[in-house]
């Protein structure tokens, strides 16, 4: 059976520290570039989805004038009163 030992302790700890440091260190330096790439690719994704739309929409309502109308006014019940509080 073998047993560990102190330094085999102390290396394995230095290598662990060693490794986070560094995978720190790198994380840093590339973790900006591939977000960026992310977000590019998700922005162009989304203007052509939103490019489609559009040109889907336009070819279906190229003949039609948009009607708007004007929202129905709502009854006037009465006039607000502000009630203070006498003590």
């Amino acid at each position: 059976m073998q047993e560990a030992s102190f330094t085999g302790f102390i290396k394995t700890l230095f290598y662990l520290v060693v490794f986070y440091y560094v995978f720190k260190f790198l994380f840093r330096l590339f973790a900006p570039i591939v977000l960026r790439n992310i977000v590019q690719k998700a922005e162009a994704n989304f203007k052509q989805s939103q490019q489609q739309h559009y040109t889907s929409n336009n070819q279906n309502t190229t003949t039609q004038a948009p009607s708007f109308s004007r929202p129905k006014e709502t009854k006037k019940v009465g006039e607000y009163v502000d009630y203070e509080e006498i003590d």
